[in-house]
């Protein structure tokens, strides 16, 4: 039975600790390796490991064969824990590569489990923000859209209900502040479809800054990084019964 709450945040960048780099690290700042110093880590027990994930890393291993997030942090905790043979690392959420934020990994198949069963029943709460052209009218509401993914182009569009492999997707969105030709959205998904947020928010007119594949190229500069980053996360502990919450702050 949950009886607690225990609230985690983005600790202050500490300079009398160059080794670890508390920064929101970018592909710019990042080594050829990827050395897991450079990814900012939240908190770890003996079954859980919480970390900033960089925008436009993969989060797991790809084609493109650059250094993602799940190889290094499997080596880092393999060379901190002395651990001998193969190290278990369970990926139980993801991040699409251009976004950055809060994520969480299973240090045991226990916590995979019961973690993953939190994703299924959508009791595992993840809250996003977001910079996106215009202004969304109305300025609170919910987006129910079916998505359907086309594997060779790796895209995603707005699809009808009965076409063969559309998904159901939905999000509530808050305009937090709204100026100029930019507004910052608070994002809450209720799914987990792949480029979700990006197609949903293109879909009623107000395109991610830095998203030059839904959104007008023309608006966007090249190498601009897309304004998604994810904010929070929370969820049960899957040992101790109490709720925990992580929050990361965008670079922006």
């Amino acid at each position: 039975m949950v009886n607690s709450q225990i609230d985690y945040r983005h600790p202050t960048p500490d300079t009398r600790h160059p080794t670890r780099d508390t920064r929101h690290p970018t592909p710019d700042t990042l080594d050829s390796t990827l050395n897991a110093s450079s990814i900012p880590l939240l908190y770890e027990d003996n079954h859980l490991l919480v970390v900033v994930k960089p925008s436009g890393v993969p989060t797991q291993a790809d084609r493109t064969g650059e250094p993602d997030m799940l190889t290094r942090l499997k080596a880092d905790l393999k060379r901190r824990h002395e651990k001998p043979g193969n190290v278990f690392l369970g990926l139980v959420h993801r991040l699409d590569r251009p976004v950055g934020g809060v994520m969480v990994f299973a240090k045991t198949s226990k916590a995979a489990s019961r973690l993953s069963a939190q994703i299924r029943a959508r009791t595992f709460e993840k809250v996003y923000l977001a910079q996106v052209h215009g202004v969304p009218e109305p300025r609170e509401g919910e987006l129910v859209d079916f998505l359907l993914k086309d594997q060779r182009s790796n895209t995603v569009r707005v699809a009808a209900a009965t076409e063969p492999g559309a998904k159901q997707a939905r999000l509530a969105y808050r305009v937090e502040k709204a100026g100029g030709e930019v507004s910052l959205v608070r994002i809450e998904l209720h799914t987990g479809r792949p480029h979700q947020v990006r197609v949903q928010m293109a879909a009623i007119g107000c395109p991610l800054v830095g998203d030059r594949k839904y959104g007008d190229a023309s608006s966007n500069s090249p190498g601009e990084a897309i304004a998604l980053w994810a904010y929070e996360i929370r969820f049960n502990h899957p040992t101790r019964g109490e709720t925990v919450c992580f929050t990361v702050d965008p670079p922006w």
